[in-house]
């Protein structure tokens, strides 16, 4: 679909983006990306009522997916508003900050964040990212290495980590 006429400065815009582990819904403002969520899996999501879709708002964002996902892009230069509360905020930075084909699992993010006590707390703000896959929180995983919950399914979890490693491109 086409992009609206004249663009509003205060809306939130929209477009669906195709890519090998399925439709990506992206949203944001004029200038920042406020949302990247999977088309499919337990939290799969669709745009709400109140947005306009907008494609060429997203031909950056989009071309950068398309670099990662071909394995010539290792890090996201887009600017990023995800919403959510203070400690999810701080979880979420601290997830930008695992390297590119690494992995770490919650109670190890906890500790970096400074409260080992809060696992299960940084589990569920991990769960909440509403930046899947350019705030990385499928690089996160269970104490003994095991893949945990992911809102994309754990197949889409193994394959970002696999490309990640350099095991294979997705494109």
């Amino acid at each position: 679909m086409s992009a609206p006429a004249e663009l509003v400065p205060s809306a939130v815009y929209w477009t669906s983006v195709e890519s090998p582990i399925g439709p990506l819904l992206l949203a944001g403002d004029r200038h920042t990306l406020r949302v990247l969520w999977f088309g499919h899996g337990r939290k799969a999501q669709g745009p709400r009522p109140e947005w306009v879709e907008a494609a060429d708002e997203f031909r950056g964002v989009a071309q950068q997916l398309r670099e990662y996902f071909a394995g010539t892009r290792r890090e996201f230069d887009l600017t990023v508003a995800p919403q959510g509360t203070p400690f999810q905020q701080t979880v979420w930075r601290a997830l930008q900050d695992i390297p590119y084909g690494e992995t770490t699992s919650y109670g190890e993010l906890a500790r970096r964040i400074g409260d080992v006590k809060a696992t299960r707390a940084v589990g569920l703000a991990n769960g909440a990212n509403p930046i899947a896959i350019v705030i990385p929180c499928h690089r996160v995983i269970g104490a003994g290495g095991a893949l945990t919950g992911f809102g994309g399914g754990l197949p889409t979890k193994r394959a970002l980590l696999d490309l990640e490693l350099g095991q294979r491109t997705l494109l």
